[in-house]
């Protein structure tokens, strides 16, 4: 699909849905990476992740692009058009429109915090840290002793 090919879906969707015209561009953004698409406040383009079109599909495509008209809509007119707001949740839910896109594959791969471990020696009580840390500048909290570095807790993994 082209730009062109986009801008003339966004106005048919929004006219279909919406029953307003859509008079700004609407294009493809490939730097786009956490989301599938955005509305721009200042010139009221809607910019779209061609992933989502990629790896989603065409309704999923279509979701996104009547979301970002709902925010283009709402902004145009005066009303609420974040997230949060009432008018904006109302018409998504009228129109069809998801609240938030599908995540790709690629975002689904977020690693797991993995948690360091110390131990007291002297009453070995044991530590769950995010950060790695010092041991020779810091103590038990307990009894003052000295703390081991144990290793990445493998039961979080």
């Amino acid at each position: 699909m082209t730009n062109e090919e986009l801008q003339k879906l966004t106005e048919h969707i929004s006219l279909e849905s919406f029953g307003k015209k859509f008079c700004h561009l609407a294009y493809f953004n490939g730097r786009l990476r956490t989301t599938g698409g955005r509305y721009l406040l200042v010139s009221h383009h809607i910019e779209i992740n061609k992933k989502y079109l990629d790896e989603h599909g065409y309704e999923e495509l279509v979701g996104i692009i009547k979301h970002e008209l709902a925010h283009y809509h709402l902004h145009i007119e005066g009303k609420g058009y974040q997230h949060r707001d009432r008018d904006f949740r109302e018409l998504i839910k009228r129109v069809g429109a998801p609240r938030f896109c599908t995540p790709l594959p690629s975002q689904k791969k977020r690693q797991i915090p993995r948690n360091k471990v110390y131990e007291c020696e002297a009453c070995g009580i044991v530590y769950h840290r995010k950060r790695k840390f010092n041991t020779s500048k810091y103590r038990c909290g307990k009894c003052r002793g000295k703390l081991n570095y144990l290793g990445v807790d493998q039961s979080l993994v």
